[in-house]
């Protein structure tokens, strides 16, 4: 039986931006089925489970499954053997959901042109310290890239143009797809994910209001060293790092190097109860309740790196928190200046902590950072998807 609506997301592997936003399109037409390639789900959002998720031929490799980033060199091909029965596929896609066929109609809500075919060298980054598996991992897929990459470019940009809409989450990823397809994409923004409302709040063992926090994958160009970095130079501040990743044995050097906080120090706001604290704490990944505890009991988030989409900012606004952020990429739409955020410049430790500063001298506004967060409500984005696909459906 043909489905109205179909919904497909690249894999669900992971928890990410990406797979929280696939969560509320699947919010936005909750009796459609998801199409991925991959399915691991004690890897992705519980939430998932409730999903009706139909995958691929390469779902049935167990370390597929754990290791996504083995399967570059199928996953088009898988893509292109499972075919859609919709009237209607709205694809989530950070490039290889836009390629599945079957569909009357495409829409594509793209969260970035495919990095390893359009910045490899980011997609690759790694550092002296990696570990020798994530060193493989880099090997394996900059040689797959290396033969592969011209006819992936080639499948990506047919994929790309076989769509009917296509939508961004930013402006900086419409500028992209503009330059990768030669397509105008309509800025569509998410909401934040995490809301104050949503559910649960559960304080985190050991860790005393007042910190400063940094939500991000533990990947070298997450800059989360350079995060750690100012907090060093300012000495009597506390960082909550959360998330996993291949870096993260080599944060947690960094980490312990940066030493615990002085019986005169204190919290992102001076606050004494963090005295003795470790100056830098990695939580590894927390479930949402701990995460909302960490966002409202925060003094500032701190993000260092270049962002498709500025996404962990809103979350932090949505709970009253002002955000310190990298003056680049997608952080330019989430964050207003003064407003609800400061920025510096560059992913340096004297210049994160200069802006730390500063954002600890501001008497930010709680209206000013709750109009602005509302501004990118849950509301806002689900009637909009709504309207672009029912056009799809009848108008198309």
């Amino acid at each position: 039986m043909t489905a109205d609506v179909a919904l497909a997301h690249d894999y669900a592997t992971q928890r990410g931006g990406a797979e929280r936003v696939a969560l509320l399109l699947a919010r936005a037409f909750p009796s459609a089925p998801l199409y991925t390639t991959l399915y691991d789900p004690a890897a992705t959002f519980p939430e998932f489970a409730e999903l009706d998720v139909r995958t691929g031929p390469l779902d049935r490799v167990g370390y597929l499954r754990r290791h996504h980033h083995y399967a570059l060199p199928f996953l088009a091909p898988a893509v292109g053997v499972q075919r859609v029965d919709a009237d209607v596929l709205l694809a989530s896609s950070t490039g290889w959901a836009h390629g599945y066929r079957g569909a009357r109609r495409t829409v594509v809500y793209c969260h970035a042109p495919a990095r390893w075919l359009y910045q490899r060298e980011r997609y690759l980054s790694g550092e002296e310290g990696a570990r020798a598996a994530d060193k493989v991992r880099r090997a394996v897929a900059g040689g797959t890239l290396g033969v592969l990459g011209p006819s992936l470019r080639a499948w990506d940009r047919r994929a790309a143009n076989h769509a009917d809409r296509y939508l961004a989450n930013s402006t900086v990823t419409a500028r992209a797809v503009r330059a990768a397809y030669g397509i105008e994409a309509e800025v569509v923004p998410p909401p934040p994910a995490l809301l104050p409302d949503d559910g649960a709040s559960r304080p985190v063992d050991g860790v005393a209001p007042g910190f400063l926090l940094c939500v991000a994958r533990l990947l070298p160009y997450k800059n989360v060293d350079a995060v750690i970095g100012a907090v060093r130079e300012l000495g009597d501040r506390r960082l909550v790092v959360v998330g996993d990743g291949p870096d993260r044995a080599r944060l947690e050097g960094l980490a312990r190097a940066a030493g615990t906080v002085p019986a005169s120090g204190g919290g992102a706001t001076g606050n004494p109860d963090g005295a003795g604290e470790p100056r830098v704490r990695l939580l590894g990944r927390v479930d949402d309740a701990s995460l909302r505890w960490l966002y409202a009991s925060s003094g500032a988030l701190v993000a260092a790196s270049y962002e498709d989409y500025g996404l962990s900012p809103l979350e932090a606004g949505a709970f009253g928190a002002p955000a310190v952020v990298l003056r680049d990429g997608g952080y330019l739409d989430t964050v207003a200046d003064g407003v609800t955020g400061t920025f510096f410049d560059q992913p340096d430790p004297v210049e994160i902590a200069r802006a730390i500063e500063e954002a600890a001298r501001t008497a930010w506004d709680d209206q000013a950072l709750a109009d602005h967060v509302a501004r990118f409500g849950t509301g806002r984005f689900l009637d909009r998807i709504r309207t672009i696909v029912e056009h799809e459906r009848h108008d198309g």
